[in-house]
């Protein structure tokens, strides 16, 4: 079956039913993927109780959004209902699909099922999911301090898109938005969004998650590194090795650029051997055949040692100071503006950030330093495909005969 039928058909299936579709990546195994939700606030929040709410890493979740972790008190800065925010997640194969199983929640009460979904976690889940992932009978008897298992949306697709390599984004479409507006937001196009999520025509609902391909700065590490398959989204950063090494991606290009970080204390040596360089330290001298250059570079996290590997080449020019993307301070006000309003592209200079779901953080960032985080926008994109679904179905179309329709039969029927 070609591929815009299938999408058509199980676009047409997931229209039959009520609900919100997403798309969803069939998997097998056990290796998961460095993902990002995109999460928009309900109410003010301090950093440090988004990072509790989805259980993840306070440096890598203020690393994605471009917030300074070298300011004080940042972790209790309170950001504003409305902002929307990414969050790092690992996406795992979890019952024979891809999604996020390492949130709990902490029932409260007057909480239901539906406030859980749609408030507590802005729509990244369905009450539906949460009720089957936790085997829920009557969902009237929700009990107060019941601990819940929270499934939420990401995709993995070999972390490539076109064949380049991509972070993907779970985005849950709001009021007013468009397939060109979320398009022109990610810097990419209708047409790579439509093949991603598998999509018959560009037509989007209200509460549709889709997946957003981000252009990525991929690793090199060995598979026995415990961060092996680490991925960077352009503009953004990562903290890695026990806090100890912050790798980031971009400006400029797609060339992954690991450093100590700012933070870290207690940490493994990052000296190369044979060599007085540190990781991201490098000499060059310009010959008349080139430039010659020597350069430390962080190769992986091993049995809790930073790794490093000394590297010569010879290139036709000297490259001059490396560019960081710039930082901000955590966001205090939600401006809403225009959705066809790009996002940064990463650049040398600091430039506005401006988020997504319809409203935006419009704040100018500080220079970049060495060693701090940052983030601009998402940019260009390239596609492989998924297909879109009902309320947790969407299926990458490179399982056509084999996985699609079981799935299609096991979610629907």
């Amino acid at each position: 079956m070609e591929k815009a039928t299938l999408a058509l058909l199980l676009f047409l299936l997931s229209s039959s039913t009520v609900g919100a579709k997403s798309t969803i990546e069939p998997c097998s195994g056990t290796e998961s993927c460095p993902a990002l939700l995109g999460y928009k606030l309900d109410a003010d929040l301090k950093v440090s109780e988004v990072a509790a709410l989805f259980q993840t890493d306070l440096l890598p979740l203020l690393a994605a959004n471009a917030i300074d972790a070298s300011l004080p008190g940042v972790e209790q800065s309170i950001l504003p209902a409305g902002l929307f925010l990414r969050v790092p997640a690992s996406c795992a194969c979890s019952g024979g699909i891809r999604r996020s199983v390492s949130t709990r929640y902490t029932v409260r009460p007057a909480d239901t099922l539906a406030s859980i979904a749609a408030s507590v976690f802005s729509g990244l889940a369905s009450a539906e999911q949460i009720r089957d992932a936790n085997g829920i009978q009557d969902p009237a008897a929700l009990d107060p301090g019941r601990t819940l298992l929270i499934p939420l949306p990401c995709t993995c697709f070999n972390s490539t898109d076109n064949f380049l390599p991509a972070v993907y984004l779970s985005y849950v479409v709001r009021a007013a938005d468009t397939l060109p507006a979320i398009a022109v937001r990610y810097s990419t196009t209708v047409t790579d969004l439509m093949n991603v999520n598998a999509m018959g025509s560009p037509s989007v609902l209200v509460g549709d998650i889709l997946a957003v391909p981000l252009p990525a700065c991929p690793s090199m590490f060995p598979r026995y590194a415990s961060d092996y398959g680490l991925i960077v989204a352009n503009g953004t950063y990562t903290i890695t090795a026990g806090h100890c090494v912050e790798c980031s991606c971009g400006p400029g290009n797609l060339n992954l650029y690991c450093s100590p970080a700012s933070l870290s204390t207690s940490c493994s040596s990052m000296q190369c051997s044979n060599s007085n360089l540190m990781i991201g330290n490098f000499t060059s001298q310009q010959t008349s055949a080139g430039c010659n250059i020597t350069s430390c570079n962080y190769a992986g996290f091993v049995n809790g040692s930073i790794v490093t590997k000394l590297t010569t080449s010879l290139q036709p020019q000297c490259p001059g100071e490396h560019q960081f993307p710039p930082v901000i301070p955590p966001p205090t006000t939600v401006v809403h503006e225009s959705l066809v309003a790009p996002s940064p592209s990463p650049s040398p200079s600091p430039s506005p950030v401006q988020t997504g779901g319809g409203g935006g953080a419009h704040l100018t960032p500080k220079t970049s330093v060495p060693g701090t985080l940052a983030l601009p926008g998402a940019s260009a994109a390239s596609s492989p495909a998924g297909s879109a679904s009902q309320a947790v179905c969407v299926i990458p179309l490179s399982y056509i005969s084999a996985v699609v329709f079981p799935l299609v039969l096991a979610y629907f029927f």
